[in-house]
């Protein structure tokens, strides 16, 4: 048994099990209510009960006075519903709702994911937490004022931990330190979020989401966020690799198509040796979704991976498929050896708009 929540003034709903907060109900479903620290401590989520009756968790006692609670108002991270309820509460729909902080982060757990790619979980302080939208990216800071971007594989409603998908670069300052010589409760500095490539909520077109290698994090956290809010957007998902052991998350992505009937998920690889036997699509993935999808007028296009992807699927999707240019979203990854980093460094942010986006990085992930 549970309890119906609404939120003004956007008039949506979820949700709320008795013996969860009023954020983590919200964020469960896929819902954004504006959170700093999850703990009832940095007061962000203070948002006003318009009917209805709620348990106040005990930090709200030292983070809201007596007439704030008599005027109302709650902490929807520690709150929990006790009856159908009417809430009060702005929502985070843009990067322009979201702070950028610095954080400090705790390696929990080093997952080998393939050969070159490994999987870095992050856990950030007990009374902190990083809100963002699926898609976007952090910056891992190091000494001398350099930085490393990294898209958020995590859906933000999974933010116990921050997930980055690292692949190893030749001479890679950071991407040398993850392979030889990081180790679990070592500990990280970052800043963000960052970035204009995630879901576009208010669009009910169908998704085309395209990634190439690591590419595949943000792509992820847009998948399993769009899967959280009970999104039935058809959602077309195309990885491509070079070999086998490039689709490092390959079961996850097939158990998508299998679970959720409005997702496909297909598979390509351009180099195969033929000793794998692979029984799967070959060529550039772009290509292979221009395939299936010859006419793009009626869809929204995300894209990410390296600059040469990204730039041949805008041209060819915009140019045979008739994809509306204000349609295309996309985050290039591009290189640079730590020698170079001074001269090539830079990072092109551009802010969503009608015209669409595109996030350019210098990171040593693919």
């Amino acid at each position: 048994m549970g309890f119906q929540v609404s939120v003004q003034p956007s008039r949506h709903t979820f949700h709320a099990e008795p013996e969860e907060t009023i954020l983590e109900a919200a964020l469960r479903q896929g819902l954004s209510l504006p959170y700093g620290c999850r703990d009832g401590v940095c007061g962000s989520c203070r948002g006003k009960v318009l009917s209805g009756e709620l348990a106040h968790g005990k930090a709200q006692l030292e983070v809201l006075s007596e007439a704030d609670r008599q005027a109302g108002f709650a902490l929807f991270c520690c709150a929990m519903a006790r009856s159908d309820l009417c809430l009060e509460s702005r929502e985070v729909r843009s990067i322009e709702d979201i702070p950028i902080r610095t954080l400090p982060a705790r390696v929990h757990k080093l997952t080998r994911a393939a050969p070159d790619v490994i999987i870095i979980d992050l856990k950030l302080p007990a009374n902190e937490r990083l809100q963002f939208l699926a898609g976007q990216y952090v910056d891992i800071l190091l000494k001398e004022g350099r930085r490393r971007s990294f898209s958020l594989a995590n859906a933000p409603h999974a933010d116990d931990f921050l997930q980055l998908h690292v692949r190893q670069v030749p001479g890679g300052q950071f991407t040398g330190q993850v392979f030889d010589t990081m180790k679990e409760r070592d500990l990280l500095r970052l800043r963000g979020p960052y970035g204009s490539f995630f879901m576009r909520e208010d669009a009910g077109k169908p998704m085309l989401l395209v990634a190439g290698g690591t590419g595949f994090a943000p792509i992820k956290a847009i998948v399993e966020h769009a899967i959280a809010e009970e999104c039935t957007r058809p959602m077309h998902i195309y990885w491509g690799g070079r070999c086998r052991a490039d689709l490092y998350l390959l079961a996850l992505a097939e158990s998508w198509s299998v679970q959720h009937p409005h997702i496909d998920f297909t598979p390509v690889l351009s180099d195969s040796p033929e000793a794998e036997h692979w029984p799967g699509r070959r060529g550039l993935v772009h290509a292979v979704a221009m395939a299936d999808h010859p006419r793009l007028a009626d869809y929204q296009a995300y894209v990410c991976g390296s600059p040469a992807m990204v730039t041949a699927a805008r041209q060819d999707f915009l140019t045979h498929c008739q994809l509306p240019p204000e349609e295309f979203f996309a985050d290039s990854f591009d290189f640079s050896a730590d020698t170079l980093e001074a001269m090539s460094a830079k990072r092109a942010l551009h802010a969503p708009n009608t015209s669409g986006s595109s996030d350019t990085r210098v990171t040593p992930d693919e």
